[in-house]
């Protein structure tokens, strides 16, 4: 009988343990999930600032150039061209909405030299 009684309190510890491990990897699953979003919404970020330079140095209309930015960005991102010394600089700056966390805001530029016209 001393067998049996034993195995029935390791049922209540078994159980006492799940309780605790449980929501520790909900956690963890929940970290990796939003890391995830938001490398992926940097990655876009910087296509979508690369691409918009590169339309920019081209000579190609700021609202064309600062549409093909917003159509690559992540959706709702702030996008802003400005022209200076034979430079293009394009900015991309988006807020990622996370489930947890406090807000931030990611933000990645893009400098591009004008290519010369050819006439």
């Amino acid at each position: 009988m001393g067998g049996c009684e034993a195995r029935g309190g390791d049922r209540g510890f078994v159980t006492a343990e799940s309780a605790v491990v449980l929501p520790v990897l909900v956690a963890f699953a929940m970290t990796l999930v939003c890391g995830l979003l938001l490398v992926g919404a940097q990655i876009k970020c910087v296509d979508a600032a690369r691409a918009a330079a590169r339309a920019a140095a081209r000579q190609e209309p700021a609202g064309a150039v600062a549409e093909l930015a917003r159509e690559a960005a992540p959706h709702g991102a702030r996008v802003t061209v400005s022209r200076d010394a034979g430079q293009v600089r394009v900015t991309v700056v988006v807020r990622p909405s996370m489930p947890v966390g406090r807000p931030f805001e990611l933000r990645e530029e893009a400098v591009a030299s004008v290519e010369g016209v050819v006439e």
